[in-house]
């Protein structure tokens, strides 16, 4: 039978046992490769990027109960007595409320923005004069035409129980089904949304 030809594997001496084992040494990422790794902040105007990282979110299997909302709903803007009509879109990335002569001002070093926000086909029309400070310009693409630019502010508000802050654009929604809308982004810390039925804010109503 022909035998294996090679080196015989060496003993190791007393010498070699009494050495401590030593971990070999891995080199550490440098700053740049880090950066290179990381995941790009989302623009958050971008829809298609948005969405792209919504699905990257994975929810909870046992997630609490959550209310459910109607696809409109009634909300309370802060610094106003009257509640607008707001259509809550899933199909929305960002939320956006009806302003009329927009004023950018200064306020303590800070960038403000000073605005009327109506609604003429309330029962009692609803008119009231709104500050808040200003987030950035958003570049909006428009149906049919180029993006314009648009104020981006944020605003907290109510609906039923729930009280939240979020970031709006200012625009004009005379020719919108309602005043408000409240996207994706907003919509997120909020809850369901039942496409079917409208106002249920102000009902116990979980999933």
């Amino acid at each position: 039978m022909a035998g294996f030809t090679g080196a015989s594997p060496q003993e190791p001496t007393a010498k070699d046992a009494e050495k401590p084992d030593v971990p070999a040494k891995t080199a550490k990422p440098t700053e740049a490769a880090a950066k290179a790794d990381a995941p790009a902040a989302a623009d958050p105007d971008d829809e298609a990027a948005a969405e792209t990282a919504e699905a990257a979110v994975a929810l909870p299997v046992n997630a609490e109960p959550v209310q459910i909302y109607g696809w409109r709903e009634d909300v309370l803007i802060d610094g106003m007595k009257a509640k607008l009509l707001a259509k809550l879109d899933t199909g929305a990335l960002t939320s956006s409320i009806h302003a009329e002569e927009k004023e950018l001002f200064e306020r303590d070093g800070r960038k403000w923005v000073r605005f009327i926000v109506s609604d003429t086909r309330a029962e009692k029309p609803i008119r009231a004069r709104l500050e808040a400070p200003l987030v950035r310009i958003a570049r909006i693409k428009e149906p049919n035409a180029e993006s314009v630019p648009r104020e981006v502010v944020r605003l907290s508000f109510q609906i039923g129980e729930r009280k939240l802050r979020g970031e709006f654009t200012l625009n004009n929604r005379n020719n919108m089904l309602a005043p408000v809308l409240i996207g994706r982004s907003t919509l997120k810390d909020l809850g369901w949304v039942d496409p079917a039925r409208t106002h249920l804010a102000d009902q116990k109503i979980l999933r």
